[in-house]
């Protein structure tokens, strides 16, 4: 699978493309060190492949490196958080 990053000067998304559809993660950027993923978008065709949840673990790894925090405002990222306590460093 592979994830990119597309940015603008107020946010982006990260967007994963498998089998010829594109599942994204869409962030807002509040301030050099704080982000706010507000939603997530998965195609019915990619559904129960972890695309999900490989955007997740994506946005969160990119914050531990870039050294900022996320804020999870989307419900699925949120439940993501919720499940994975180790991601504690980064999510708040």
């Amino acid at each position: 699978m592979d994830i990119r990053i597309e940015e603008n000067t107020s946010g982006g998304r990260y967007v994963a493309t498998l089998e010829g559809h594109e599942a994204e993660m869409t962030y807002s950027r509040t301030s050099p060190k704080l982000i706010i993923i507000d939603h997530t978008r998965v195609p019915d065709a990619l559904r129960g492949k972890g695309v999900g949840q490989a955007l997740a673990l994506h946005a969160v790894e990119a914050a531990r490196e870039g050294g900022w925090k996320i804020i999870p405002l989307c419900p699925f990222f949120k439940s993501q958080a919720q499940r994975h306590p180790e991601w504690n460093d980064v999510v708040n």
